[in-house]
């Protein structure tokens, strides 16, 4: 028979709470009281009061405790169950089948059910597995190449609709006509350019690596700015980039670079170089050690190459499967290519001391090259150099320069392998504890303009670590060095189109791509087609009426690879 310490000494949780919480705000009792008599610490009471005061907890209708009353399976509904598992169908899409039909059973007892007629359970799957994504878009079978006319009319939601700012860059730089030039190959199903620009979307996303592509493979917009109903998967971009061989990439590269200095984007008079090891941790013997810098040690790797325009600083020229024996010829590899591109432009070549070896230097003037470069230095040059006199004092012409009024010392000096005297310039007070030897074959040029380009080489330095932590070129998915050099292409392409957008933002000229990025690019969008026009639609954001500001009237609408589909971009 019940008393009152049915209400004085609850057993069951819920009630416990319930008369807990009545003695606080009814009797008014300390919390230290109520905790005493209910056996809960004195913050628990405190949290209760808390939960209460905000609507967390309610007693209109408390559970029942204790064994809980079987839900009764009908035979029907019981056959049903067994004939959808057979199906490999999971417990909770059985309950939503059965809901479907007016039968409310809980997921619960569709296992129950489940198991007493002997089934086991269903081994985890993915999403993708199941045939479903995560917002239960169906997963096409393939990627294959569309036109607009085939969504016309839907409405996409993409997280990479950022992308769509370069497509009028990339119908200026005209795409089609550098494809056709590349001749590159393609598939029965996605054409050369889809594939193109598919890697080119992974970068202009930033992208860590291509094994990554599965977290943008369900975004239809994104696989529509490539022509696709969705983008490759990781496996179909692997084998395409193994597909192309060093003639592809050449060609790819040298049309892309003929119609970006045609466009004039390239001012050509300093050309600075520079080596990069894309370092490897695997055990490919193929692969030859050579110094990594970010490093500071040797290391098994691809050594690539970079040639970048000094006054733009593009990339305009690449370089990959270069072993050791060869590094030293890769300025005179580099040179028939960029005398077909600037014709008649006089040039000056900037690159550290270890680039090349004297001879070759020999080699540059007499092709008419102009170079600045260090002088390997020892300790007997160190001693000599401190006893020169005279020294004096110049302006180096940057104004952020934190040393602009170093001291230099000159002279005329010939060095073995090298045929004939180079200009040589001894530069102290400049942040170095030694001075810097240059040595250069241009005897007309200011001292200050030689001593200046020289010391904006930080800038093809500045611009390898930025498609290294960016574009991410050290976390490539293969070891495979002709896709190694197909990368560096790439990135070469996605740095020029940061550029042009770059150059279109007022105030924003001169960002680097992490920042443009991260102001304008990222984020989601809408992307529609109606009419066969793309439009593509930018929710409010800070930078916005920057974009809004941009000149798109006077840049190609027309996009070739959607068919010639008009490209609308609005910003809200």
């Amino acid at each position: 028979m019940r008393d009152a310490t049915f209400f004085t000494r609850p057993t069951a949780g819920w009630q416990r709470r319930y008369e807990a919480l009545r003695a606080s705000f009814v009797e008014r009792l300390p919390d230290r009281i109520v905790a005493e008599r209910f056996g809960y610490s004195p913050g628990y009471i405190s949290l209760l009061r808390h939960q209460f005061r905000h609507g967390k907890i309610d007693f209109s209708e408390p559970i029942a405790e204790g064994k809980a009353t079987r839900w009764k399976i009908s035979a029907g509904a019981r056959q049903k169950i067994i004939d959808w598992r057979q199906r490999q169908l999971s417990a909770g899409e059985i309950a939503e089948l059965l809901a479907q039909e007016d039968i409310d059973v809980s997921v619960r007892t569709v296992e129950r059910v489940l198991a007493e007629e002997g089934f086991p359970k269903l081994p985890r799957r993915t999403q993708l597995k199941i045939g479903r994504t995560v917002k239960g878009a169906d997963v096409p079978a393939r990627a294959e190449s569309i036109l607009p006319a085939r969504v016309e009319g839907k409405r996409m939601e993409s997280a990479g609709a950022g992308v769509f700012l370069f497509a009028p860059f990339l119908a200026q730089l005209g795409l089609n006509e550098v494809l056709r030039k590349a001749k590159l190959p393609e598939s029965k199903y996605i054409s050369a350019q889809s594939y193109v620009l598919s890697f080119l979307a992974l970068k202009l996303l930033g992208t860590e690596r291509y094994a990554h592509v599965g977290d943008h493979a369900f975004d239809p917009g994104l696989g529509l700015f490539a022509g696709l109903n969705v983008l490759p998967k990781c496996t179909a971009l692997s084998t395409y980039s193994y597909s192309l061989d060093q003639a592809h990439i050449t060609r790819l590269q040298e049309a892309f670079v003929s119609r970006v200095s045609r466009l004039g984007l390239y001012d050509g008079s300093v050309v600075n170089l520079d080596f990069h090891t894309v370092p490897h941790f695997g055990d490919e013997s193929v692969l030859d050690e050579h110094w990594a810098g970010a490093r500071s040690k040797r290391m098994k790797g691809a050594l690539t190459l970079f040639a970048q325009d000094a006054q733009s600083k593009l990339i305009l020229y690449t370089a990959a499967d270069i072993q050791c024996r060869e590094a030293d010829d890769q300025v005179l590899a580099f040179l028939p290519f960029w005398q077909r591109l600037c014709r008649g432009v006089p040039s000056t070549f900037i690159f550290d001391s270890k680039f090349t070896t004297y001879s070759n230097l020999a080699e540059l003037d007499r092709q008419g090259i102009k170079f600045i470069t260090l002088r390997r230095r020892g300790q007997k040059l160190l001693d000599h150099a401190a006893k020169l006199e005279p020294w004096t004092r110049i302006k180096i012409p940057h104004e952020k320069r934190k040393y602009p009024n170093p001291l230099v010392h000159e002279s005329k000096v010939e060095l073995r392998g090298y045929e004939g005297e180079l200009r040589q310039i001894i530069v102290r007070g400049n942040g170095h504890e030694k001075p810097a030897f240059l040595i250069t074959n241009d005897f007309d040029a200011p001292v200050e303009l030689l001593v200046g380009n020289y010391a904006r080489r930080w800038r093809v330095e500045n611009g390898i670590a930025e498609a290294v932590k960016f574009f991410h070129l050290n976390a490539l998915s293969s070891p495979i060095l002709i896709k190694v050099h197909f990368d560096l292409v790439m990135t070469m392409i996605a740095d020029t189109l940061y550029w042009r957008l770059a150059q279109n933002l007022r105030g924003f000229e001169s960002c680097d791509a992490p920042k443009i990025f991260r102001h304008f690019v990222r984020g989601q969008g809408i992307v529609e087609v109606k009419d066969g026009q793309v439009i593509v639609t930018y929710p409010k954001r800070a930078h916005n009426p920057i974009l809004r500001a941009v000149p798109w009237q006077h840049l190609p609408t027309s996009l070739p690879w959607l068919g010639g589909a008009e490209l609308t971009l609005q910003f809200k």
